[in-house]
């Protein structure tokens, strides 16, 4: 079973004014120019290359990271590779004030862990590159550099359940039983 609480380092992804990037697209997390791969291994190089300010992320990334950002993350179309990219880096959480529906449910199906922090965008300067952070996905609680607490979303049970087995194929297996 998998943890349900994670630590890690933290990205925050800001615009070219430092303010947190809202509306990141799925075309700017995995650009239609790379629809072609299909091997989850090969997408990681080319995470959010279509962001403004950080198209060399995926070359300073580190498996276990985690990635913030503002308001309707992963807005637009359907695309699974705008998921697998995080995944083939092994990013261990996207937080961000809220999700695009589709990205969402890719997501969670996938077993990729999304954190809604509603507030966000009231107190997101306190949050910088390089914070380590501590999330509870059952309890919704964040905590910044040992000190500060957040309040986020738990996870539902049925998120729980999946990201716990995985991913929603070995969910339905564990569930058929």
């Amino acid at each position: 079973m998998k943890a349900t609480q994670i630590s890690g380092r933290l990205w925050v992804l800001r615009d070219v004014e430092g303010a947190l990037y809202n509306d990141i697209d799925t075309d700017m997390i995995f650009h239609n120019r790379y629809l072609h791969i299909t091997a989850l291994a090969q997408m990681g190089q080319y995470t959010l290359d279509n962001l403004k300010g950080w198209e060399d992320f995926a070359h300073r990334v580190q498996a276990g990271d985690l990635i913030m950002a503002g308001r309707n993350f992963g807005s637009g179309s359907s695309r699974q590779q705008a998921v697998d990219c995080f995944r083939a880096l092994g990013i261990a959480a996207i937080i961000a004030e809220s999700f695009g529906a589709i990205y969402k449910r890719n997501a969670i199906n996938s077993g990729l862990p999304l954190i809604a922090l509603p507030q966000l965008s009231q107190y997101g300067v306190q949050f910088q590159t390089g914070d380590n952070l501590t999330v509870n996905f059952v309890t919704g609680e964040v905590l910044r550099n040992s000190a500060e607490l957040f309040k986020a979303q738990p996870f539902s049970k049925v998120q729980l359940a999946i990201y716990e087995a995985g991913n929603l194929f070995e969910y339905g297996k564990v569930a058929e039983k």
